[in-house]
């Protein structure tokens, strides 16, 4: 928790209360968090000689690094975090091929990258840190990933205690906790977040308000064709998914972005999704993409509705 120090605008107190509280509840002991807790806890020794983050794959480690049992353990332990739903990575030698082909998605936004070097970044649902792993070859002075989910949270802490980058950490919190860090980051990423949330509007203000006057927002969202300022509001599921709140078009996104007080607001890109960039892999076993489209007319999800596209933002803090 030193990188609190990097933010004096930060509600520290509470901040440091609020970990404390959840380091000591994943010292209970409960089944739920022992299931991802121990499988860091068995490999938490290694550490890797060589990483590269700057191909498509993460690389973390070599083959040649590792004694058989440290292999055996750590093949083991990658294993139990499944599903991987980011990736693709490299892990000593171990190839894991995630549900998400998110080189592509990174790839999109990097045209559009603000200047990372010696920023302040914060990207919002981390997941196993994929998109933190190729920011940090950019040289951030610090990304804070938040991530509420053990499973995802575990896996980050996993790989970067192989890798070490001092200037990556992520913590169990989520997007409600942005406003614990007021006027703190100069760049944030919100990739596939905001149709989750039953507010949207007001969550990019609460982000807006934990922006640096000069912070720059990137946004990845999943939405619906078309040209109208429309959200679609699903009765129960989207694509097989609950929680699944407001997707918006294009044009709907912009606008939620000028409302909640941001500038210069820019879709650069947008995409019809697939199943060759989601996908079941061996090391996602459940149900993708192409379950989720209804199989007569890949124009529609299983429930009827327009099949999803992913849409691309980049705004200004206008503060």
């Amino acid at each position: 928790m030193q990188y609190l120090d990097l933010l004096p605008n930060a509600e520290r107190q509470e901040i440091l209360a609020l970990l404390q509280e959840k380091e000591r509840w994943l010292g209970l002991g409960k089944k739920g968090v022992e299931r991802f807790r121990l499988p860091f806890e068995r490999v938490k020794h290694i550490r890797a000689q060589h990483c590269d983050f700057s191909g498509d794959a993460v690389i973390i480690g070599g083959a040649d690094e590792l004694s058989e049992p440290d292999a055996a353990k750590v093949y083991k332990t990658l294993r139990d975090f499944m599903p991987w739903r980011k990736g693709p990575f490299d892990i000593f030698g171990i190839s894991v091929d995630a549900e998400w082909r998110s080189e592509r998605k990174w790839n999109r936004v990097l045209p559009e990258l603000p200047d990372l070097r010696d920023k302040i970044v914060a990207d919002i649902g981390c997941n196993n840190g994929y998109y933190m792993f190729r920011m940090a070859q950019h040289d951030p002075k610090l990304v804070i990933g938040f991530e509420p989910y053990l499973q995802h949270y575990f896996a980050f802490k996993t790989l970067n205690t192989f890798a070490g980058i001092g200037n990556l950490a992520a913590e169990l919190l989520g997007v409600e906790h942005m406003t614990l860090f007021p006027n703190c980051f100069d760049v944030v990423f919100l990739m596939g977040i905001l149709y989750h949330r039953s507010s949207p509007v007001d969550v990019l203000r609460d982000i807006r308000a934990a922006m640096s006057p000069e912070g720059v927002l990137i946004v990845e969202s999943q939405g619906i064709p078309g040209n109208e300022s429309l959200a679609l509001f699903p009765e129960h599921r989207y694509a097989k998914v609950p929680g699944t709140y407001f997707v918006p078009t294009g044009a709907c996104l912009a606008n939620w972005l000028s409302r909640a007080g941001f500038a210069d607001v820019e879709i650069f890109y947008s995409h019809p999704m697939s199943s060759e960039e989601q996908r079941q892999t061996e090391w996602m076993v459940f149900e993708s993409y192409e379950d989720f489209i209804d199989k007569s007319d890949s124009a529609l999800t299983v429930e009827g509705y327009p099949a999803p596209i992913r849409i691309f933002a980049k705004v200004k803090n206008s503060a």
